[in-house]
């Protein structure tokens, strides 16, 4: 057999085509890490819930842990890679096991034990993760990759090439039939009344594939302790649905929440099964109506003088008191993490809060091209809807929030209408806002100082 050697020239000529293929494999891997990829495995956004065993050890606990509540502080970093060991107690036996992630630097893959639990695209709004059929009894590994050379940075330009970090973590242990979240909604029966009718909904789920009944026990204390509402009912659900218990309060004038007046409840829920006591949660509602008339907010029928400061979403009270001290009654957050806390202390304070969602393209232009700007191209719809929505539910049960931002410094266009469509489907009477829509439709008209 003969062998025709090669020549210098084609072998450097195989080298080149060796290496162009090369890079552009490479090439090709990076725009594909840089593409962006909707959230998988997350649980639908609520508000912070805490849960705890019983009643003495909610008021003895404080914001610590419990039986039923974890921190996870022990993190290793390894490059962009957070891992921590984590334990699941005998306690938490056939019980739903839920991650909490308050933020990250950018979107981020869970895993448990090496295995792939979660996506989640958003990292700047807490998200929650069931990891119950992933952990097992004892030690465990839990791993949260945040992604480098992140594809939502062009949603948030408020960021300056942040390190990767990853927020505030922790477990929650919950029964098999659980309470997922609550819900509230106010009305005036007649013009002339001088109470609210307030219906508060208790959001229940179950994780199992069988039929299962809980009783859920609810009482509702006035703010000086009386008993405004108390009672119960038995739910059944099936495979892993979820349902609303709901009852009424007479909410009088004098008890309504307003930054003059910031009156809070006590809401306790207990959960039973087969005469156990499983659960035990308690939230402090504040009860007040909202509305918009002719672009002037109103607060249980009474017009508000809107002044407002922009602030970062990471403002401390101490700062809050130094702005109200200034004359500023409300607060419009910019793009951020709006941590939990933040809307506890407005809602003791009486400081009306105005949330924005993740959303900021200023980086990109102004182009309304198509594809030109994040915000009118087709690829980046579900983002935007996303990040609007995470915004809304993971805030909406905080009296002091009264407006929703839907984005800040982005051009406006499709992604921004289908957007705003989307938030006014949940008939929330609160103003949907964006003030750079330019008298467009898909902002809702509200004046502020």
């Amino acid at each position: 057999m003969n062998f025709r050697r090669r020549t210098p020239e084609q072998e450097m000529k195989t080298m080149r085509i060796l290496f162009t293929t090369l890079i552009l494999l490479l090439l090709t891997g990076i725009l594909r890490a840089q593409e962006y990829t909707p959230s998988y495995g997350r649980e639908l956004p609520r508000s912070r819930v805490r849960v705890y065993p019983t009643q003495r050890e909610a008021a003895e606990a404080a914001d610590g842990n419990n039986l039923y509540h974890t921190r996870i502080d022990e993190w290793t970093q390894a490059g962009n890679v957070f891992t921590a060991p984590i334990t699941v107690p005998f306690a938490w036996a056939n019980r739903q096991i839920l991650l909490h992630v308050e933020e990250a630097s950018a979107e981020y893959e869970v895993r448990v034990n090496g295995r792939p639990a979660a996506y989640n695209a958003d990292g700047s709004s807490p998200a929650e993760f069931n990891l119950t059929r992933l952990l097992k009894e004892g030690a465990n590994t839990l791993e949260i990759e945040v992604a480098e050379g992140s594809a939502t940075t062009r949603l948030e330009s408020w960021k300056e090439n942040p390190a990767p970090a990853v927020g505030r973590v922790w477990l929650t242990s919950q029964p098999q039939m659980y309470i997922r979240d609550i819900t509230i909604e106010n009305r005036r029966n007649d013009a002339g009344d001088d109470f609210l009718l307030s219906e508060i909904g208790i959001v229940v789920k179950t994780g199992t594939l069988n039929p299962r009944t809980s009783r859920i026990h609810y009482e509702l204390l006035t703010p000086d302790g009386k008993t405004a509402a108390a009672g119960h009912d038995d739910m059944t659900l099936d495979m892993r649905r979820e349902d609303t218990l709901r009852f009424l309060a007479r909410i009088p004038d004098s008890l309504q929440w307003s930054a003059e007046n910031p009156a809070r409840y006590t809401l306790r829920l207990k959960t039973q099964h087969e005469g156990r006591y499983v659960e035990y949660l308690e939230f402090r509602p504040g009860f007040r109506t909202v509305d918009v008339k002719n672009g002037m907010l109103t607060i249980n029928d009474r017009p508000v003088d809107l002044r407002i400061r922009e602030v970062g979403p990471e403002i401390d009270e101490a700062e809050i008191l130094a702005l109200r001290e200034q004359g500023y009654n409300a607060l419009q957050l910019r793009p951020g993490t709006v941590a939990e806390p933040l809307g506890e202390i407005c809602d003791r304070l009486g400081i009306y809060l105005i949330v924005t969602a993740p959303i900021d393209t200023g980086r990109s232009g102004e182009s309304r091209r198509k594809g030109g700007n994040p915000t009118n191209d087709p690829a980046w719809e579900r983002a935007f809807i996303e990040r609007a929505e995470d915004n809304y539910h993971t805030t909406k049960r905080h009296p002091s929030v009264v407006a929703f931002l839907l984005a800040r410094r982005s051009s406006n266009g499709n992604n921004l209408y289908e957007t705003y469509l989307k938030m006014k489907r949940f008939d929330d009477p609160r103003p949907f806002i964006y003030p750079e829509a330019a008298g467009e439709w898909n902002s809702d008209r509200l004046l502020t100082k």
